[in-house]
């Protein structure tokens, strides 16, 4: 009996530790921003990207490192001079979903004629993939 228990024991923990050890993987999906500021009346919308090689939580599907997708936006608007702006990046795995939250966003904002709409085209803003630093470690293992 005693021996049931430490075996159910060590499967419990070997399955709690696989189970926290979610990996990341390599997918293309579509992205786009979105700049506000509150001493500003513009809002600034990118134009939706296909960025490919983004790194994707397999397990919860959260793009790894969303914030920092936002704060390339973010350091971009403020070299144009917008002193204090917030910055949202949205995604999807399908061009038809992104356009979908796009147009709706965008529709909310234009009846809005308080609010100036300024588009910041690709050839200008592009997201740059962020890399896990795990993905780094392994490659330059690898190439040993």
């Amino acid at each position: 009996m005693r021996n049931k228990f430490i075996y159910l024991g060590i499967l419990f923990i070997l399955f709690f530790v696989l189970s926290i050890n979610a990996a990341n993987k390599r997918t293309k999906l579509y992205m786009y921003g979105v700049v506000t500021s509150f001493n500003d009346s513009t809002i600034y919308f990118t134009d939706i990207m296909e960025i490919d090689s983004v790194w994707v939580d397999s397990k919860t599907g959260f793009l790894y490192s969303r914030n920092n997708y936002s704060y390339q936006l973010r350091n971009y608007i403020r070299n144009k001079g917008v002193a204090y702006p917030t910055c949202v990046t949205s995604y999807a795995k399908k061009r038809k979903d992104i356009e979908k939250k796009y147009s709706k966003l965008k529709k909310k904002y234009i009846n809005s004629k308080a609010l100036n709409i300024k588009y910041i085209p690709a050839n200008e803003f592009r997201y740059i993939p962020i890399v896990p630093d795990d993905v780094v470690v392994e490659e330059k293992e690898e190439s040993k």
